[in-house]
């Protein structure tokens, strides 16, 4: 464990910002999940309001430092052409 004052903060201030992250990202795969389970569900209307959500979501990750800007746009990418193949 550390003695110094400021090596006591930085593992606080670690936890506090790993747990964000990890909010966040549970956030981003919840959202994620909904989509793909519209799409098995051979629901469009469904699976594009899905789509929205988690759009919003992972842009927000991606605003906040969770997802690298490329990352995000890759999965935004790939769940918007999933659900138009679905047309």
């Amino acid at each position: 464990m550390a003695n110094i004052k400021s090596a006591k903060k930085r593992i606080q201030v670690t936890a506090v910002r790993t747990a964000k992250n990890k909010a966040i990202k549970s956030k981003v795969k919840t959202a994620i999940k909904k989509v793909d389970a519209a799409i098995a569900a051979k629901d469009k209307e469904a699976a594009a309001a899905a789509l929205k959500a988690a759009t919003v979501e992972i842009d927000k990750a991606a605003t906040k430092g969770v997802y690298h800007k490329n990352n995000a746009s890759r999965k935004v990418s790939r769940l918007a052409t999933a659900v138009n193949k679905m047309a």
